[in-house]
């Protein structure tokens, strides 16, 4: 007999990881059978209301995101007594969809922590850097009792402003030492970015330190502001270091009252809810639209009027639209 979702909640509210797995699991399903569970979970959880922290980290491959989380999670947890609850999005293959799911391994001292859970998950070829069901997701892990949630994206790119709209604060991973042809690619993502941090600074000269600190400063005068009133800070770490991790906490503190003394942040979680549900009706209907036996069967005559010049993109997709409306 399968556990009902009251079971399932109840035993994730209780803080059972072994529940909260299992709930997460369910709505990262593409089975059509755990469709109805995974909305029975989240529908619950949105009504349990808990308040939450919610931080995105991001930053090209190779910055340390990973160990970043690790040595900042843990220093939450020791020093602000919070409950951390990590989703790790790990890169996946197109085709299969596999991934290497490394992140647990790479935070080995918040995964041993009573008070943190971590749970990778796989991007699927899903654009934005975070994986499909992250939305749901951090709604269970705020019901489990988690205040606060990180999600580490998978780096940067063009689309990764969905990681800006799952967080209330998205920090920015920058290496001191990446050199101009690097920092060229970020002016979209440092546009998005609510705090900047760069990486790495314990095994970085202090003079290119310095010059990297000076010169992203001077990049993000230039820029338009994201929020009026608040000023991007420019931030270092170094591994285990408890005043780094205590300036940048201060900051995401300072941050997230701005947002909250504005408004912002009240109409930033709206907005998050409206794409939530414009996600889920988007998925609903691509899946609806393709698994169609009848649309299935017009794709390769489509495909052949395409190639042939018989008809347009715009004239097959508005066909195929008329097809299914009619079956």
């Amino acid at each position: 007999m399968h556990p009902s979702s009251s079971d399932i909640y109840n035993s994730l509210v209780a803080g059972d990881r072994a529940a909260l797995a299992k709930a997460i699991t369910v709505v990262e399903s593409r089975n059509p059978a755990h469709h109805l569970l995974a909305d029975e979970l989240v529908q619950m959880a949105i009504q349990l209301k808990k308040p939450s922290i919610r931080i995105g980290i991001t930053g090209i491959p190779g910055v340390g995101k990973s160990t970043f989380i690790d040595g900042f999670g843990a220093w939450l947890v020791k020093n602000q007594h919070k409950k951390v609850c990590v989703l790790a999005i790990d890169p996946s293959s197109y085709k299969s969809h596999g991934s290497i799911l490394g992140d647990k391994t790479r935070m080995e001292r918040l995964s041993m922590m009573e008070n943190a859970f971590v749970r990778p998950s796989s991007a699927a070829g899903n654009l934005g850097g975070v994986a499909r069901k992250t939305r749901e997701t951090i709604l269970l892990c705020e019901a489990a009792g988690y205040d606060t949630i990180i999600v580490e994206t998978v780096g940067v790119g063009q689309s990764e402003y969905v990681a800006d709209s799952v967080v209330d604060c998205l920090i920015l991973l920058l290496l001191p030492n990446a050199g101009d042809e690097l920092q060229g690619i970020k002016r979209g993502i440092m546009e998005l970015a609510d705090i900047v941090v760069f990486n790495k600074s314990d095994v970085t000269e202090k003079v290119i330190l310095n010059q990297s600190l000076g010169d992203v400063k001077n990049a993000l005068h230039l820029l338009p502001d994201k929020f009026e009133g608040w000023k991007v800070p420019v931030l270092s770490n170094a591994l285990d270091s408890p005043e780094d991790a205590s300036l940048i906490w201060k900051q995401i503190e300072m941050f997230l009252n701005h947002q909250k003394s504005t408004g912002y942040f009240d109409n930033k979680r709206s907005t998050q809810r409206l794409e939530s549900l414009k996600e889920a009706v988007k998925d609903r209907l691509e899946s609806t639209f393709f698994n169609n036996p009848i649309i299935s069967q017009s794709l390769d005559n489509a495909l052949n009027d395409w190639m042939n010049g018989r008809l347009s993109l715009t004239e097959i997709c508005t066909h195929l639209v008329d097809v299914w409306k009619k079956s």
